[in-house]
């Protein structure tokens, strides 16, 4: 049996690591993090793709800074948009699947049901625009694509929600947390491992060609980011954190540089229905972490 050859770019983000472990033993996997790699020099792309040449295409690589973008969005646009764009015009050239990561934050947060995945977008902010437009890059193409969207991403490294809350949790008595947004806590090695059961169902070009879009993946169940924050620390060791108390705040109490979404709960029907994937509740898969 021959295994596929896989292309990784952005293997040093939460995702992009967990993604190396996942997707190791699916193919010869090929991790592309190096510094001449530039998401700002399209050629640099091109130039390992042509090299590669592999049969699959993961981008983990993003801007994920929300609140930078909206100063930043020339590079954000550069990484979400243009980037996803090159590599799906380079994996039609090769006949790959491209597999893409978006987020929850292209939706407006105005609905109170959970989002699917026909449901009209409306981003808040720069970065949610950048990220619908490379969803819409991918698509244009006409390569073999998957395109996940996610939602309130976090994991045991890199700079996310629950190492914050960890850390703050030692170094003070009482923290704020914004208690009127909701999503689904999604941890990185779900997501993962998620992808990778989704690719071996996915691995032949017809297959690949006969599933192509946007699907929805995160952790079932809901939460705030107050209720995420409290089983958070309620999870640490007594001795451990200097917290005792987390005051649960409106957003307007906590201004930030971007608009986010009230509600970005999304379904998962569409994933289940296609690929057979149950995803757990959100505090199963923190639980999971946490023992890691």
């Amino acid at each position: 049996m021959t295994h596929p050859r896989i292309l990784l770019f952005g293997p040093a983000g939460q995702v992009g690591w967990e993604l190396r472990r996942t997707h190791a033993p699916q193919g010869e996997l090929t991790c592309d993090g190096r510094p001449e790699v530039d998401f700002t020099r399209p050629d640099s792309l091109r130039t390992v793709i042509a090299t590669t040449k592999p049969a699959i295409i993961v981008n983990a690589a993003a801007h994920t800074a929300v609140d930078k973008a909206e100063t930043e969005g020339a590079l954000a646009a550069a990484v979400n948009t243009d980037a996803p764009g090159l590599m799906a015009a380079e994996a039609k050239k090769l006949g790959a699947l491209l597999v893409h990561f978006s987020t929850d934050y292209v939706f407006d947060g105005s609905k109170t049901s959970p989002y699917v995945e026909t449901d009209p977008t409306g981003p808040l902010g720069a970065n949610a625009r950048t990220k619908i437009a490379g969803e819409q890059a991918v698509a244009a193409s006409g390569c073999a694509h998957l395109i996940f969207r996610l939602c309130w991403v976090y994991g045991s490294r890199g700079a996310n929600f629950m190492l914050t809350m960890q850390r703050l949790a030692r170094e003070r008595e009482k923290l704020r947390v914004v208690a009127d947004q909701v999503g689904c806590p999604t941890s990185s090695r779900l997501i993962a491992e998620t992808t990778a059961l989704a690719l071996a169902r996915a691995a032949s070009p017809e297959q690949a060609g006969a599933l192509s879009g946007i699907y929805h993946l995160c952790a079932s169940g809901h939460t705030s980011w107050h209720g995420f924050a409290s089983a958070i620390i309620a999870a640490m060791p007594e001795a451990e954190r200097k917290c005792r108390e987390i005051e649960a705040i409106p957003t307007s109490a906590y201004p930030t540089p971007a608009r986010r979404p009230a509600y970005s709960v999304m379904s998962c029907g569409k994933l289940q229905d296609t690929f057979g994937l149950r995803l757990p509740d959100w505090k199963h898969g923190l639980d999971l972490v946490l023992e890691k």
